[in-house]
């Protein structure tokens, strides 16, 4: 019960959304945009509600004039089985509101009209979010499928020239088939501006992701994965390895032939720690 209430006032209004919904009365579109707002509050309720269930941090769930998001404290070290499950938590919501509406339809509660209209607005707001595109739903989704083979941060980076490649395609559909709906041109702009920032946040991002890991994320989720190294590569080429979702044992190979290993947790205190942001893995050695 604490956690629903705590979600609750986890929820956000954008002030430009009621001036959206003025506009809606003007215009005699009150219970259009209501259907839409209904279906987006249920949609990142979905995935705040997951997330608490997983004691996630969350920061806010916004309703925006152009759509919700759910936004998380979380830096990537979470366990990714737990990251899917939140993501899907939001497109899983559809299917009971559809089915809702389709049993409100049979018992005369709502007529024909408005049943169809839901529906296609639940079709519509799923089938949006599952593009992969950052920060939808589907570009989420892509990075972690993306995280299951490569690292933080190549992956992320994989997953940005994804979201690019996505949302050009749909731009270049969009000119073709509806070049004068303002609306959706908005949303593309947003999310082309999320992508740009997000490429000019990565190497902060990719920090984030390993301060994290160092200030106490140190979960017992993590699958072993070790790193062979050699004694002469640099702390931070060695970091830029880490993976989501593994505990990384560093195999180092000296240049006598001999192997030693070392603790993942020796490279972040080294460089976050003792700053020695510029050091070689065999400074490492010697030091510890």
């Amino acid at each position: 019960m604490n956690k629903a209430i705590e979600l609750l006032r986890k929820i956000q209004i954008h002030p430009l959304l009621w001036m959206v919904i003025a506009l809606a009365v003007a215009t005699a579109h009150f219970i259009e945009l209501m259907m839409v707002l209904l279906i987006i509050f249920v949609h990142e309720m979905g995935h705040g509600a997951a997330a608490s269930f997983f004691s996630w941090r969350i920061k806010k769930i916004a309703l925006l004039p152009f759509g919700g998001v759910a936004e998380m404290d979380e830096h990537g070290n979470r366990p990714l089985k737990e990251e899917l499950i939140v993501v899907l938590a939001g497109p899983l919501q559809h299917i009971w509101l559809i089915a809702v509406a389709y049993l409100l339809f049979l018992t005369g509660v709502i007529p024909e009209k408005w049943h169809a209209l839901f529906v296609d607005y639940n079709l519509m707001v799923l089938l949006f979010n599952l593009m992969p595109i950052w920060p939808l739903d589907g570009g989420k989704l892509v990075f972690i499928l993306f995280s299951m083979s490569f690292s933080f941060q190549e992956a992320h980076v994989k997953t940005l020239y994804t979201s690019l490649v996505a949302l050009t395609i749909f731009s270049i559909i969009l000119m073709i088939i509806a070049p004068l709906t303002l609306n959706v041109w908005v949303i593309i702009g947003f999310l082309a501006f999320s992508l740009y920032y997000e490429w000019k946040q990565r190497r902060f991002i990719f920090m984030r992701f390993l301060m994290e890991r160092h200030y106490g994320k140190q979960a017992d989720f993590r699958q072993l994965k070790p790193i062979n190294v050699a004694e002469n590569e640099m702390v931070g080429r060695v970091l830029e390895k880490f993976q989501r979702g593994c505990k990384h044992p560093i195999i180092v190979k000296k240049l006598n032939g001999k192997e030693t290993v070392m603790d993942e947790n020796e490279l972040l205190h080294a460089f976050f720690s003792e700053k020695l942001m510029s050091a070689k893995i065999a400074d490492l050695l010697y030091t510890y």
